[in-house]
Parts: structure tokens; C-alpha cells; sequence
């Protein structure tokens, strides 16, 4: 890195949460916010105009989301960094990374931690969060599978996330509350998702889950 401050853009939809970041990251003196949006779209626009060397993306954003939005600013503009910020430390992780993300930090993070993650998603590392960490070591614990030999291989990360929690017995508006994302955004992908396995009815689409493995709490 070279002497001049992180630049940085905001990207989340909860105002009182990117007053509180920005006056955080604005009290350091290596980083400087050139931007705050409330929305996919405009992250996207701004990352491309602006070239931040950072941008703090909120995952649940309505319209487009931060994966979303992720893989069109990596796309656009590789060398800005991207740090997903949530609430839940869940598979979205995945669907992250793969969209190009070189970090994953909860919303409850200490001031420290989330300083000491900017300054190394803008040097080139990858981090995550103590939660984020722990999960996904448990996750490839239980060891990984190839989207050849996992079941519904059509289905996208986020389809095959919302699967398996319609396997478990949530409904759409808990659905929602927990990935952080509206109502008709759960229902559109919901519909997707009966359209892929072939079914018609929320019941046909758990007992396939089931049949196939999803739906299982962990311990």
C-alpha cells in the first residue's frame, strides 16, 4: 500500500449502522470514506466511477443484493477490494466469495476488528470474521462436494441456501428475517426453485429436499 488513505465506499441500507462506520473508519487517519450508498445499484455505479480501494458491502440489500452487486463491481473493477458485512455468519459466505469477495465480516464486530479487516482486504488479503471462520471450517469438515455430485447441481448457491431452509420448516417470511432479504424476493426465488425440481407445491419441494438430504439441523 502507499501512502495515501484507504479509500473506501459504503454500501448498506440501514443508515444509523453507515453513520456509525463511517465515523469509525474516519477517525483513522490511513482511510478516507470518498462515498456511502444505500443500494446494489447505486454501489455498483459509484465503485465504477469512484475506484475505491474498498467498499464495505452489505449482503441484504433490497433489489440488487451485495453478491449481486460483488460480481458486477469485480467484474467492472477488479482491483477494488470487496468486504461483505451481514448480520448472520451463513452460507452466504460461499455465494460471496465466489462472486469474487476477499472478505466476510459479522455486523457485530468489535471497531478493531473492522479496521484490521479494511486494512487487509486493501493489501491483498483475504479475511474473515472469528464467526465466519468457524463456520466454514465446519463446513469443509464435513467435507466438500463438486456442484456435479451435490443434488439439484441447477440450482444457484443462493437457490440450494433457500432450499434448505424450506426443508427445515421455515416459512417464507422467516426465510427472509434470517437471509435478510424481502419478502418477494424469497417468493420469486421460491418460484425458481419449484421450477428447477420440477414441482408445483411447497410440500413436493421439501419431500424432494428431504429425500435428497437437505433439511437436516446440525447438532
Amino acid at each position: 500500500m502507499s501512502d495515501r488513505p484507504i479509500r473506501i465506499l459504503i454500501a448498506d441500507d440501514h443508515p444509523v449502522f453507515r453513520f456509525g462506520l463511517r465515523a469509525l473508519l474516519e477517525s483513522q487517519p490511513d482511510m478516507v470514506v470518498v462515498a456511502e450508498v444505500d443500494n446494489g445499484e447505486a454501489a455498483v455505479q459509484m465503485a465504477h466511477s469512484l475506484r475505491p480501494d474498498v467498499v464495505l458491502m452489505d449482503v441484504g440489500m433490497l433489489g440488487l443484493n451485495g453478491v449481486e452487486a460483488t460480481q458486477q463491481i469485480t467484474a467492472s473493477a477488479p482491483d477494488t477490494a470487496i468486504l461483505m458485512i451481514t448480520m448472520f455468519d451463513d452460507e452466504t459466505v460461499f455465494s460471496a466469495m465466489q462472486a469474487g469477495a476477499r472478505g466476510y465480516l459479522l455486523k457485530g464486530a468489535q471497531g478493531e476488528e473492522t479496521l484490521r479487516a479494511v486494512r487487509a482486504v486493501a493489501n491483498g488479503e483475504v479475511i474473515f470474521s472469528s464467526g465466519v471462520a468457524r463456520h466454514m471450517m465446519a463446513y469443509f469438515a464435513r467435507g466438500t462436494k463438486t456442484a456435479a455430485d451435490m443434488p439439484f447441481p441447477d440450482l444457484r448457491p443462493r437457490e440450494r441456501q433457500i432450499l434448505e431452509l424450506l426443508a427445515q420448516g421455515l416459512t417464507n417470511t422467516a426465510i427472509a428475517e434470517k437471509l435478510v432479504l424481502s419478502p418477494k424476493t424469497i417468493r420469486n426465488q421460491v418460484s425458481n426453485i419449484f421450477s428447477k425440481l420440477q414441482v408445483a407445491t411447497r410440500s413436493e419441494a421439501v419431500i424432494k429436499a428431504r429425500q435428497a438430504g437437505l433439511g437436516r439441523q446440525e447438532a
